[in-house]
């Protein structure tokens, strides 16, 4: 029978904007106060300078949810959307407004990487004085530090203040300290993003080695990739609600869908190419299932329908599609309908819908543009045609088994599944 590790009651965090933080009052800040306190909120209390309207907004409201001992749990959703407000409440930094969680079990907090580092000392101290603020032991500290200091690869400068680390150097200790707890509840902030790509391969690494230990994690990241590969299930919370708390694939799906911001298709940009017989009149981006949609993950079905008007019989006609990619301004995909057996003929006048289906797509995580072209004669005569008038993003899924970002793929255009052996 599974056991209970987290359990989040209705809580709700609110905040005051514009309040003054709390501090040893002086007699300047008192008559400042009480001034204050006599003038309307709308007046002046020097030229150009107005008072601070305080008000309130709540970054969480009315969290409801249960996770099993060894569960990975990824919370996805915007930015401000109050996730990191919520484990720091998990992890007793802040205090909830209204509800409660219960925790069972020692919990180790990774919130911010580096916080407890003294710049004065050693590498060696700081490892010592973190482990303590992260809940370690000595004999933990002295058990692990070999392994702590291979993991951040700081050898030979372990008897050095921090002052003098580069930038990641310090990150790389802070996080191999943090990653070398062994508590039964982790919760994670964004250390996905830690220092360069070699560094995050082995963040990922270690971060996957946690998860098949069988602790429990909590873990809010933007890499949709390493929540689909690490997790179990996603909380998706979006201003301060939580939207769904379900497995992780169709919560990252419905998260990416609400997350396309679809408008509506502009037809005003038509290039100076019709022939005044055939008009492209509408144009649709969906998903498999027949949603708008802007944003796809990677090996998900792309679908472009379009309506076009043609104002005379045509005994065939050519369709053309084409897909750009935005950052390298290079055209990775052109399809004619005949190329694929497809084959349009004896068109009456009058308005006709057409639909592409790319299945499993796999093209790289990018900004891609798509063009639409109607014409005759095998793309001799051109009827009609509208360039740039759609665009998506394809996003990273675990199609590619990594969790790590997709960042060496800037000249590369596909991802092509393959076998590799070690044949030594």
């Amino acid at each position: 029978m599974s056991k209970i590790a987290i359990r989040a009651e209705n809580i709700s965090k609110q905040y005051t904007i514009g309040a003054a933080q709390q501090s040893y009052g002086t007699l300047r800040d008192s008559l400042v106060a009480g001034l204050r306190k006599l003038l309307p909120r709308n007046s002046h209390i020097g030229p150009g300078q107005h008072t601070v309207l305080e008000k309130t907004i709540w970054a969480l409201k009315d969290i409801a949810f249960e996770v099993q001992q060894g569960e990975v749990v990824g919370i996805i959703g915007r930015n401000g959307a109050g996730k990191s407000t919520l484990l720091k409440i998990l992890s007793r930094i802040t205090e909830p407004t209204t509800g409660y969680a219960e925790i069972h079990g020692r919990v180790g907090a990774l919130l911010e990487v580096g916080t407890g580092f003294h710049a004065e000392l050693t590498g060696r101290e700081n490892i010592y004085l973190n482990g303590a603020i992260l809940g370690m032991k000595r004999a933990e500290i002295a058990r692990q530090f070999d392994e702590i200091v291979a993991f951040a690869e700081v050898e030979h400068f372990i008897d050095t203040p921090v002052k003098h680390y580069s930038s990641g150097m310090y990150l790389r200790l802070a996080f191999a300290v943090a990653a070398h707890l062994e508590p039964e509840i982790l919760i994670v902030d964004e250390v996905l993003a830690v220092g360069d790509a070699v560094f995050q391969k082995k963040c990922l690494g270690k971060m996957e080695n946690i998860t098949q230990e069988g602790r429990t994690v909590l873990l809010v990241s933007h890499n949709m990739g390493a929540i689909e590969n690490l997790c179990t299930s996603a909380i998706w919370i979006d201003e301060g609600h939580m939207v769904t708390h379900s497995d992780v694939v169709s919560t990252i799906s419905s998260y990416l869908k609400s997350s396309a911001s679809v408008s509506e298709t502009s037809l005003n940009n038509r290039q100076n190419y019709s022939t005044g017989e055939a008009c492209i009149t509408d144009v649709r981006l969906l998903d498999a299932h027949g949603i708008p949609s802007d944003i796809f993950r990677m090996g998900e079905t792309i679908v472009v329908e379009f309506d076009i008007e043609f104002y005379r019989y045509f005994d065939s006609i050519d369709l053309t599609l084409w897909i750009k990619r935005m950052d390298i301004g290079m055209k990775i995909l052109h399809m004619v309908n005949q190329d694929c057996g497809f084959l349009f003929e004896k068109i009456q006048p009058g308005k006709r819908r057409f639909r592409v289906e790319i299945s499993h797509c796999l093209i790289y995580p990018a900004s891609y543009k798509i063009s639409l072209w109607v014409g005759l004669n095998g793309g001799n005569v051109g009827l009609d045609f509208l360039e740039d008038i759609l665009s998506f993003t394809m996003v990273q899924s675990n199609v590619t088994m990594r969790t790590s970002p997709l960042t060496y793929s800037k000249q590369a255009i596909f991802y092509m599944p393959s076998k590799w052996q070690d044949i030594t």
